[in-house]
């Protein structure tokens, strides 16, 4: 069917547009951290599928680790427990450290790579403990109101390193590797660790181009709720002391701000509810949320 004129100037518009992203990025690496809404959402989770196809094609080097939050919470409701946060943080105990096992390392890991794969994709699952990948320890949570107080929240880790070995072998023979956020310890113990932590600093030792993390809101809002579009180290800096940063966006921002310190060069919080947000993100000049930048 034949479009008319001003649809084919609109779509040919569009695909232009993208050509100088696609220069620009071809080769480099990007490291997306994947949840909320785009994990759940059916049309979200195809459109996300085929905006890593396609960015995979057109020659960048795609790593995505994930979250999982509500599909481990509905598991949790199934063996009637309840989940408990500090600060973001999902208090692990060693029951719920094996829930978060099976539900991170084999249904959303598992679902996220067959859905790729049917897009014509070819990605590959693995854990933060194959490898292993990632090197944890285990993290204590400073008190809120009383920073001497020391919080033991279970078996959460912070990631001590990452070998980034496997994962470059497989970009370079052109699989979208698809990471779970758990790591080992010294102990051998497995560790719970936030995917936004492991995504920033994955995106650190690979030298990522960018880091892009996919929420359920339309980026960093002020406390009056509107959108803050770009922000620097100092800003951040500002917003976690006057609180407008807190609950579940500080961990995201917390390891947004470390990687572009170190080196990521910008750091994208998207609204994961946009269809087709990682490619109007990567691929044209109009944003879908708050870039961070180190000055």
């Amino acid at each position: 069917m034949a479009i008319n004129g001003t649809a084919a100037e609109l779509k040919a518009k569009i695909l232009a547009e993208a050509l100088p992203y696609i220069q620009r990025f071809h080769g480099k690496t990007i490291v997306i951290k994947y949840g909320g809404n785009a994990m759940i959402d059916e049309t979200l989770k195809h459109s996300f599928a085929s905006d890593i196809v396609l960015l995979k094609l057109v020659g960048i080097n795609i790593v995505i680790v994930h979250g999982g939050g509500p599909q481990i919470n509905d598991q949790l409701t199934k063996i009637g427990k309840k989940g408990e946060f500090v600060q973001g943080m999902r208090v692990t105990d060693a029951e719920t450290m094996d829930v978060v096992e099976m539900v991170l390392g084999g249904q959303v890991n598992t679902d996220i790579v067959n859905l790729i794969n049917q897009h014509g994709g070819r990605a590959v699952g693995l854990s933060g403990t194959d490898g292993p990948l990632i090197r944890a320890r285990k993290m204590m949570m400073q008190g809120k109101d009383n920073p001497k107080q020391m919080i033991d929240i279970g078996r959460v880790g912070e990631v001590e390193s990452i070998d980034p070995e496997i994962v470059q072998l497989l970009t370079a023979q052109k699989f979208v590797p698809v990471i779970a956020p758990v790591g080992v310890g010294k102990d051998g113990e497995s560790y719970n660790i936030n995917a936004d932590l492991v995504a920033g600093k994955l995106a650190e030792i690979l030298k990522a181009e960018k880091l892009v993390v996919l929420t359920n809101t339309p980026g960093v809002l002020d406390k009056n709720g509107n959108l803050l579009t770009g922000l620097t180290a100092k800003k951040i800096d500002d917003l976690f002391a006057d609180g407008t940063i807190s609950g579940g966006m500080l961990p995201k921002i917390g390891s947004a701000l470390e990687a572009v310190k170190n080196g990521v060069n910008s750091c994208h919080i998207i609204d994961g509810r946009v269809e087709h947000a990682v490619l109007l993100e990567v691929l044209t000049s109009d944003g879908v949320g708050t870039l961070i930048t180190r000055r």
